[in-house]
Order: C-alpha cells, then structure tokens, then sequence
C-alpha cells in the first residue's frame, strides 16, 4: 500500500474489554512487544480495513493510528475512561420496590 493508505487488521483483546490493536496486515502481530501481548490476552481478530488519514474512527484519528503503526509496528486503543459518577451507581445497591 501507499504512504496515504495502510491495510489495517484490528484485533480486540480477550482479556480487557473495549482493548483493540491496531497492526498493518501484512505483518500482523510481529512488531507488538511480548510483554504487551501477554497483558493484551488472547488477540480476536474483529476486522481488516484500509486506512486513509482522512478515515472516521470512533475513538481516534486515523492519521494517528497509521503513524503509530509505521513507527511502533501498532497502535493500541485504550478502553475510554469510566466516569467516577457512574462508578458511584454501579456499586450503589439497588432496592427494589414491590
């Protein structure tokens, strides 16, 4: 592919939920240190896509995501941040009323 295209395999965490890796397909996971694929779990592949910089993704720019992937070999998406009031209400008891 180009310098203004990557073929891009996803790959989402076993192990942490909302966890994705990034990787250019033609090499798939050789370029993510051990160590991180041990804290990663099991990769899932969930999709292949061309990237573009100009390409929507939900959680990051794509010119991001194609930079860090020809300078690291990936690019890893971090689950988003929990708010803490939500945090609150999950460990809040419910009571139900009958």
């Amino acid at each position: 592919m180009t310098d203004d295209k990557l073929l891009c395999e996803i790959f989402k965490s076993a192990r942490n939920e909302e966890m994705y890796l990034y990787v250019d397909k033609r090499r798939g996971l050789v370029d993510v240190p051990e160590v991180l694929l041990e804290r990663f779990g099991k990769p899932v592949s969930t999709m292949t896509m061309i990237l573009t910089a100009d390409k929507r993704l939900a959680r990051a720019r794509a010119g991001d995501v194609m930079a860090a992937i020809r300078d690291k070999g990936y690019y890893l998406q971090m689950p988003p941040a929990k708010e803490e009031y939500l945090l609150d209400l999950y460990r809040t008891p419910t009571q139900a009323k009958y």
